[in-house]
């Protein structure tokens, strides 16, 4: 009975050592997943803010074509190509 007692302690032994791996697993996990939650979070702050600097880059460029006094041409094409890009994003947002 001895070798039967000692098997059954062994097995208890590594299915607690198991728990214990499976409870700092789950652990884990759950502490990784709200630092996915954290950084997804960030990326679309500074997606946002990429997308604000890019609108304001292009307001700018397009100040400075007309404070250049290009010819009339590159103004109207560069006008031209916002207002597609609005009809676009209009077009988008209607879908």
């Amino acid at each position: 009975m001895t070798n039967a007692e000692t098997l059954t302690t062994g097995i208890e032994y590594k299915v607690r050592k198991l728990l214990e791996q499976n409870a700092a697993i789950k652990t884990e996990n759950e502490k990784l997943a709200g630092e996915i939650k954290v950084l997804n979070a960030k990326i679309e702050n500074l997606m946002a803010i990429t997308n604000e600097l890019e609108s304001k880059l292009t307001v700018v460029k397009l100040a400075k074509a007309l404070n250049k006094e290009e010819s009339r041409t590159n103004v109207k094409l560069k006008i031209n190509e916002l207002v597609r890009d609005i009809d676009r994003c209009i077009g988008l947002l209607n879908k």
